[in-house]
């Protein structure tokens, strides 16, 4: 089977609610003006790197970043949501105090078994990462030989190098994964390598 020739993963900006540290998966939620200028590097750091196709999660937050990326360059962006975060259910909006507040019961239930129990109403870290890693085998059938760029969420990234790397997933917190940064996989038919894990541009090019 054929392969992409490389993997860009590349974490979305800064939003108000990153600010505020609430739970946030589908909600639709803006960069702030931090998180623009975060998209504004990443443009930069890409100009001079071949791309054929962007992938975004179909967020405000994931596609501005996006064509942040592609400039004035003629790629091809597409969306797809299965590259979202896991969905926080309930907990979503709220910060960690507030749902220890509201939903204690449930929080214990979920901080027992991170991977496979899920919020009221929301995702398993199970459930997401069997999403995600069915995207990113669709990408060898939809991207052979080509050098991808996938906008999305920390979580996801952590998910995908937990596969790659042989890396439990209860242990995803290991790879720190920050806002506004690019992780590169180069691609092989047998193997892949992390070329670049949470590289995070410089917002200044002259700094």
């Amino acid at each position: 089977m054929s392969h992409p020739r490389s993997v860009w993963l590349v974490r979305h900006g800064q939003t108000d609610w990153n600010v505020s540290r609430r739970y946030m998966s589908e909600s639709d939620r803006a960069l702030t003006t931090f998180g623009q200028q975060q998209a504004c590097a990443l443009g930069r750091f890409f100009y001079t790197r071949k791309v054929d196709a962007v992938i975004h999660t179909g967020l405000a937050r994931t596609e501005a970043v996006a064509r942040a990326i592609c400039g004035g360059r003629s790629i091809p962006i597409t969306c797809d949501p299965r590259w979202r975060e896991a969905s926080h259910g309930v907990w979503e909006g709220l910060t960690y105090r507030e749902v220890m507040q509201r939903y204690r019961d449930d929080a214990m239930l979920r901080f027992s078994d991170p991977v496979n129990s899920a919020p009221m109403g929301g995702e398993s870290l199970a459930g997401m990462a069997a999403r995600v890693m069915e995207a990113w085998r669709d990408l060898s059938a939809r991207f052979a030989n080509k050098r991808v760029l996938v906008v999305t969420h920390g979580g996801a990234i952590q998910a995908v190098l937990c596969m790659l790397m042989n890396t439990p997933l209860a242990e995803h917190w290991r790879w720190r994964i920050d806002l506004g940064s690019a992780t590169g996989i180069d691609c092989y038919p047998t193997t892949t390598i992390a070329r670049t894990i949470n590289h995070v541009p410089k917002l200044n090019p002259k700094n």
